[in-house]
């Protein structure tokens, strides 16, 4: 009898964490969302600059990859 109440009072206990998990899951994938999208916009901006002044296009492809890759990484920190 004892056994079963304490079962239950555990998978009561471990039931109740599961929503706690969930929701803070959730918040990490919206901050690495809004990170990357915070990313992508900043990127855009920044080859846009590049595409204005003296440097070669070539040189603006690739400041513009290494951006959208360091957002994917601060997202993955976050998520992860």
């Amino acid at each position: 009898m004892k056994k079963s109440v304490l079962a239950l009072l555990a998978a009561t206990a471990l039931l109740a964490a599961l929503p706690a998990q969930a929701t803070k899951q959730a918040q990490e994938r919206r901050d690495a969302r809004d990170v990357r999208q915070d990313t992508r916009q900043e990127s855009r901006d920044a080859k846009q600059e590049c595409r204005e002044g003296v440097v070669g296009n070539a040189d603006c492809r690739q400041e513009h990859r290494d951006n959208k890759q360091e957002g994917r990484d601060k997202a993955r920190d976050i998520k992860y």
